[in-house]
């Protein structure tokens, strides 16, 4: 399977409150691009913080025209050459550092009234990566509007998800007291829980785990909101939401979307589980996790919510059965989507590590960099791929005592050695050589 370019994951993100829309009404592309442009991103590769209207625009159509290959960055045959002479370069530097405000059109419109270049004649693209090479591409000092905020909710079940993380109590893991953290997919509509799940930790991979089982439990959602956190960005996680047709939209840091309904579930569970959890009956995570799911279906699910006009969660979320998608065929595929890849050398005796194992791949690709394809949660080894997604073959754990009595096979240069030979060898000729000069000299004598 081949991976998906970071770039183009991280653009589709951007992307993500528009192109989760089922229509747009008249006008209203280009205020969601404004307000996209308002907000500050972790843009890869740059220590920029924003981005331009025109830019998330461009790549607005270029994923209507072509989806996510539209999103992948080309690259340039002369990236890192400028056309503009050396002379001028400075002046547009100058001009930018004079006074940082100064917008390219500006600088453009300066360096013609003052003669320094003939009018029409400055690309405005190769100004911009001029400023761009030397971090001068951003116009500092604008103001900005105060944002109008409102209280929404979605219209059906299954529209809209919530991803979020909080601290859990402490439990026993191999005789040491270790912290938990749980990770919740929260349904917008309906309050429902999709998947709980205290984990031992708070990286993409336990939000991977808790997000297959509300796949499994309660369907295909057609957004996922997060914060801006490290394990949301991960690369794993958007491409599994990508294959999986879900639009996972970043929260502007400092002011998350629906903060207010996961805080809200948020004290419901110090309110009404953990206050009530007797920990002498916690031996370990898996005890903590069953009195959780427990507790859910039992009680969370099935109490009356306030902001649901008399419904239970569970009752408001069965509601929109008809709406709600289903895996479908993505079903069987399920597990191999969830597989991650991971580059690895191969030693000379064909083997490779993971997770603290050294699992046997086909001895052909030994001194070779491969991509093993593994099941992160049980520390398993799938097979081996190379960069674009096509199988190599398997990959066993490593038994050291079957292989003492393991057949080797024999390299194909020994058995080409031995067919005959019709050139010439410099071995046969010295012998002839010399063994003929012999001869000759035993017949004088």
């Amino acid at each position: 399977m081949k991976e998906i370019d970071p770039v183009a994951l991280f653009r589709l993100s951007v992307l993500g409150p528009i192109v989760s829309r089922e229509r747009l009404l008249r006008g209203e592309l280009q205020q969601l691009i404004r307000e996209l442009s308002l907000r500050e991103y972790a843009i890869p590769g740059s220590q920029r913080r924003l981005l331009g209207e025109k830019t998330i625009q461009a790549w607005y159509y270029a994923w209507r025209r072509d989806g996510l290959a539209g999103l992948t960055p080309k690259v340039r045959v002369d990236r890192g050459q400028s056309k503009i002479t050396p002379a001028i370069q400075e002046a547009v530097l100058a001009a930018k550092r004079e006074n940082p405000r100064r917008s390219i059109n500006q600088i453009s419109r300066l360096l013609v009234a003052a003669g320094v270049v003939a009018d029409q004649r400055l690309s405005r693209s190769a100004v911009h990566r001029l400023l761009q090479q030397n971090g001068l591409s951003q116009m500092a000092g604008s103001a900005s509007l105060p944002e109008e905020k409102r209280s929404f909710s979605a219209e059906f079940a299954g529209s809209i998800w919530y991803g979020d993380v909080m601290h859990g109590p402490r439990v026993a893991v191999k005789g040491q007291l270790r912290k938990t953290y749980l990770v919740s997919l929260i349904d917008d509509a309906s309050r429902l829980v999709a998947h709980s799940a205290f984990c031992l930790g708070e990286t993409a991979l336990d939000i991977e785990g808790v997000l297959k089982q509300a796949l499994l439990r309660r369907g295909v959602p057609i957004k996922i909101i997060v914060d801006n956190g490290a394990a949301y960005r991960a690369t794993t996680l958007q491409g599994l939401c990508v294959r999986l047709g879900i639009h996972l939209i970043f929260c502007r840091p400092y002011a998350p979307e629906g903060k207010g309904k996961l805080e809200r579930w948020h004290r419901t569970l110090r309110d009404q589980f953990l206050s009530e959890l007797d920990e002498r009956r916690i031996n370990d995570l898996d005890d903590l996790n069953a009195r959780l799911w427990s507790w859910l279906e039992q009680v969370y699910h099935q109490t009356v919510h306030a902001g649901l006009a008399g419904l239970t969660p569970l009752a408001r979320y069965q509601r929109d059965l008809s709406r709600i998608r289903s895996l479908g065929s993505k079903a069987a595929q399920l597990d191999a989507l969830f597989l991650h890849r991971v580059q690895r050398f191969v030693r000379k005796d064909g083997t490779v590590s993971y997770g603290g194992q050294r699992f046997e791949v086909p001895y052909e690709l030994s001194g070779k960099t491969v991509r093993l394809v593994v099941d992160p949660h049980a520390q398993r080894v799938v097979g081996v791929e190379n960069e674009a997604g096509v199988s190599l073959g398997a990959a066993t754990p490593l038994d050291q005592l079957a292989n003492i009595q393991r057949v080797r096979r024999k390299p194909e240069l020994a058995a080409q050695s031995m067919a005959p030979r019709s050139g010439p060898n410099l071995v046969e000729l010295a012998h002839a050589q010399y063994h003929g000069a012999n001869a000759e000299s035993k017949k004088v004598a």
